[in-house]
């Protein structure tokens, strides 16, 4: 009786460690999708990043939006 109560518990001790195994593999494929979408996000930032910071769209919404312009040669100091 003591061996096969033995028996059960070891069966049911090598069945909670397969199920743990299982749940970790799924845990590590999901950080590892999630962590693959941050990078994608991350780059995709960086992109929009570059495009808000060109000089030719901050001169067109200094031109446009702002009301400003190259000043002429009457309206520049030049310093000594």
């Amino acid at each position: 009786m003591v061996l096969l109560m033995l028996f059960v518990l070891e069966l049911l001790f090598y069945t909670w460690c397969r199920v743990q195994w299982v749940n970790i593999g799924y845990q590590i494929n999901e950080e590892t999708r999630r962590h693959q979408h941050l990078l994608n996000l991350q780059s995709n930032l960086k992109i929009e990043l570059a495009l808000l910071k060109s000089p030719a769209r901050i001169a067109e919404i200094a031109r446009t939006r702002l009301g400003l312009k190259i000043p002429d040669a009457k309206q520049t100091i030049v310093l000594p």
